[in-house]
């Protein structure tokens, strides 16, 4: 029932952080326009994604547009782009192994042990795309953040942290710590299994040798 329950979490948590990378992936909000100067009144709102760019007006007007060249894009959206994708499909591939080797599923005819196994490729393969889709959050996180205290930047090229940014580390820490709790389950598992078998074994040793001791002391004395 605990174990049931466990994988049960961690495949909730899992979902969780797949669908929140796939989210971070089509978000534009990974950069967004700094408002630095005096000027209280703002008339556009300036975002930046991995796909496109947004701006948004004052009346509530948002136009979008999908980057027309690969190039012209900074070397860590460039990086971003095919990390995020790498993690996308990682997290998929993760959510869909982790169903097929939960108890309560019976798509194939196949041994517990057999189940352990793929509950471990998938805690696995969580931990890699959460790590996978660190990478690239902390990339660009550190680029904004340097170019933000960076005198040599013009005060309108500066940037801020987009809400996809958090969103990102969200995810991943939901990524990695399904994956965690796949991979303790599995060793929890095989320590238990690993116990119980070791267990009746020295029983059964024993009891041999009681019973072959028995044996022959009795034929001894019906010798005699």
């Amino acid at each position: 029932m605990i174990s049931s329950a466990l994988q049960i979490a961690g495949l909730l948590v899992g979902g969780i952080g797949m669908i929140g990378t796939f989210a971070v992936t089509g978000m534009p909000q990974w950069r967004v326009s700094a408002f630095i100067e005096n000027n209280i009144v703002v008339f556009e709102t300036i975002w930046e994604g991995l796909w496109m760019h947004c701006i948004r007006q004052a009346n509530i007007r948002m136009q979008c547009k999908v980057y027309d060249s690969m190039l012209a894009l900074s070397p860590d959206l460039q990086a971003s782009r095919g990390l995020m994708c790498a993690g996308s499909v990682l997290s998929f591939l993760a959510f869909m192994v982790a169903i097929v080797g939960m108890k309560c599923t019976r798509c194939a005819p196949s041994s517990w042990q057999a189940k352990g196994y793929i509950i471990l490729t998938a805690g696995l393969l969580f931990i890699l795309s959460g790590a996978v889709e660190l990478i690239p959050v902390c990339w660009v996180a550190n680029t904004i953040i340097s170019d933000f205290y960076n005198p040599m930047v013009n005060v309108a090229q500066k940037r801020e942290l987009g809400e996809a940014l958090y969103l990102g580390w969200v995810s991943s820490f939901c990524l990695i710590t399904a994956g965690a709790i796949f991979c303790c389950f599995c060793c929890c598992c095989e320590k238990t299994r690993s116990y119980g078998y070791s267990s009746p074994m020295h029983y059964s040793t024993h009891s041999q040798h009681l019973h072959g001791k028995t044996e022959s002391s009795y034929s001894k004395s019906q010798y005699v």
